[in-house]
């Protein structure tokens, strides 16, 4: 079995922060300790702006938002009822958790562009608010009494160089558990392809949510810290353009979906932004602002995924960091663990019974009905502009359909989110292959076995299983991205087979290959039949197809125009008329 390095991370992590450590150890200005300890602040904001926007892809200019409110709470809590940054601080995160769940409620309805725009109306309406409350500028009182139970030190800014590293060591342990486990797997499927991501099992809103929860709960507890280091807050530190910048500017610099990019990109840019700022900021006001700039417009043309990405690809290309093959069980016994292994009365697994689409006046799925038998390859053919993936697409929930019933093991599925239909044993493949680029061939397959798996390490098992299947697993630890069409339809096939599914829908598996490869795959796909998992296949292939369905289901026109053997079907003149072709009738 095939062992992940899962504590790579961990002497980097406690190297940095022990560098860090003796850094400030050694130096005794306050305004470099100050430096410092913004530094930290930064990096962790950007932390929090990555378990969002660098993992799921969605693009928030709204940080600021979480991070204003926890900074006004910790000034405000301590005004108003006297009480200790230590105890306010984790409120605030609380806080910050609250906004994130209340925003990404309403906001996660909205997609691309919009979600962005979006986000960035919050932290712009409560700058306003808190102007209009009269909060323009609120200062956090000094005490006399116990004055280190208020985080305030006769050594502070050393102090809060520790607190911080203190800080930012645990929101990067978090970012890290994320990152390995299948939180953060799931979040990189929704930021590579979210369609394939629902189809694959998995709750793409519930995991948003939950992300944009974390993500806000830690904006909201570094902001608080922020305020008691600069002992002032004001509407536009607060909430200002500038604060949502910085935190997205620092993780795309040092590169987004890393624990390490916005670690890198805090050390690199806020001490030049500081520096900058004391030497030219009297005659070049706004200094800062231009350098984030500069850095966002040199990421995007020279590493658009930031610089840890591109340092890592370039280490990668020397061989500095080879990745492990693996062995795997036989393929019978892989092929025996993930079948179903249900018994069913009922010899038909799904009946579909007046299935309708309509876009406009175009009816692309007219009035469809069928059942699919219990174990059976059935073969969806027909004409371009039949209906067919649209078909598959409300079988399987990305669609819904304006009529019609679809019982899928006796129970209706029409109107169920596609993560749910996956869960209840439908996988699908798709005509346009939609692999996790970025991501290995078994963290791919991991995916879909998590609609099934109980935890980090049965998914990996699943996995690993579905790709001795389909003949993957000395490739499990090579990058989706660079291999070949045919290794993109299996690693695709053994995501939906690692689901364990009870029926599965094939969209073109054949598409693009070879005469042998197309012979290799319909094997394997007549293997899966002997599983007990029932297959419907969409596939132009018919040489191909008349060796493998056991029945045809013709479309055309959005309508069923037939139904039957291969034999029956292939000789129906009025398939030969509207698909076939004269070319067929004469060779068969």
């Amino acid at each position: 079995m095939l062992q992940p390095n899962k504590h790579r991370h961990w002497p980097w992590i406690m190297a940095f922060v022990g560098a860090y450590a003796l850094l400030s150890l050694v130096i005794d200005n306050d305004y470099y300790q100050r430096v410092m300890t913004i530094v930290l602040v930064w990096a962790v904001m950007g932390l929090s702006w990555n378990l969002l926007s660098g993992y799921s892809g969605l693009v928030s200019f709204g940080h600021a938002a979480f991070f204003g409110l926890g900074g006004y709470f910790v000034v405000l809590s301590q005004i108003a009822w006297q009480w200790s940054p230590w105890l306010s601080i984790p409120v605030a995160a609380l806080i910050g958790a609250a906004a994130g769940l209340a925003i990404g409620s309403i906001t996660f309805r909205l997609r691309g562009h919009y979600f962005a725009l979006a986000m960035l109306a919050y932290p712009l309406a409560l700058l306003y608010v808190f102007e209009w409350l009269g909060y323009q500028e609120v200062t956090i009182p000094r005490v006399t009494d116990a004055p280190a139970a208020y985080m305030q030190f006769h050594d502070q800014m050393r102090v809060y160089v520790f607190i911080g590293l203190g800080i930012l060591v645990l929101t990067m342990m978090l970012s890290r558990f994320i990152e390995e486990h299948r939180f953060g797997k799931s979040l990189l499927a929704i930021k590579q392809d979210e369609t394939a991501a629902e189809a694959s099992g998995i709750n793409t809103r519930a995991w948003k949510l939950r992300a944009i929860t974390l993500s806000g709960a830690i904006a909201g507890g570094i902001g608080g810290f922020y305020a008691v280091v600069q002992l002032v807050v004001t509407p536009p530190s607060a909430f200002g353009m500038l604060v949502s910048a910085q935190a997205l500017t620092v993780a795309m610099f040092g590169g987004v979906g890393t624990v390490w990019g916005p670690v890198i990109g805090a050390v690199t840019l806020v001490p030049l932004s500081a520096w900058l700022d004391a030497r030219f900021a009297q005659d070049l006001p706004g200094i800062q602002g231009v350098l984030y700039g500069v850095a966002i417009v040199g990421v995007v043309l020279l590493a658009p995924e930031g610089i840890f990405w591109r340092i890592k690809d370039h280490f990668k290309r020397r061989g500095i960091d080879p990745t492990p093959g693996g062995q795997g069980s036989t393929q019978l016994d892989a092929a025996q663990r993930l079948s179903t292994q249900q018994t069913y009365d009922d010899p038909i697994i799904m009946r579909v019974r007046d299935l309708s689409k309509a876009y406009g006046g175009l009816r692309a799925v007219d009035a469809v009905s069928f059942d699919v038998n219990r174990g059976e390859i059935l073969g969806l053919i027909g004409p371009n502009g039949a209906g067919k993936t649209t078909l598959f697409n409300l079988l399987n929930g990305l669609t819904k359909p304006d009529e019609g019933s679809i019982v899928f093991n006796g129970t209706e599925i029409v109107g169920a989110e596609p993560n749910k239909i996956c869960a209840q044993g439908l996988g699908r493949t798709f005509q346009v292959v939609k692999p996790f680029r970025r991501m290995s061939i078994l963290e791919n397959v991991i995916i879909g076995a998590y609609v099934r798996a109980r935890d980090d390490a049965e998914a990996r098992t699943m996995a690993e299983l579905a790709l001795d299947l389909v003949g993957l697993a000395d490739d499990a630890q090579r990058i989706a991205g660079t291999i070949s069409n045919e290794q993109l339809r299996l690693v695709e096939l053994a995501r939906a087979l690692a689901g364990r599914p009870s029926l599965l829908l094939l969209d073109e598996i054949f598409a693009g290959l070879s005469h042998s490869e197309v012979d290799a795959l319909m094997e394997r796909v007549k293997r899966l039949s002997t599983l007990g998992i029932t297959i419907v296949i969409i596939e132009h292939t018919m040489q191909a197809m008349v060796k493998l369905v056991d029945r045809f289901i013709v479309l055309d026109h959005g309508s069923v125009l037939t139904q039957g053997t291969p034999s029956e079907v292939t000789k129906n003149p009025e398939v030969i008329s509207a698909y076939l072709g004269k070319k067929w009738a004469e060779n068969a």
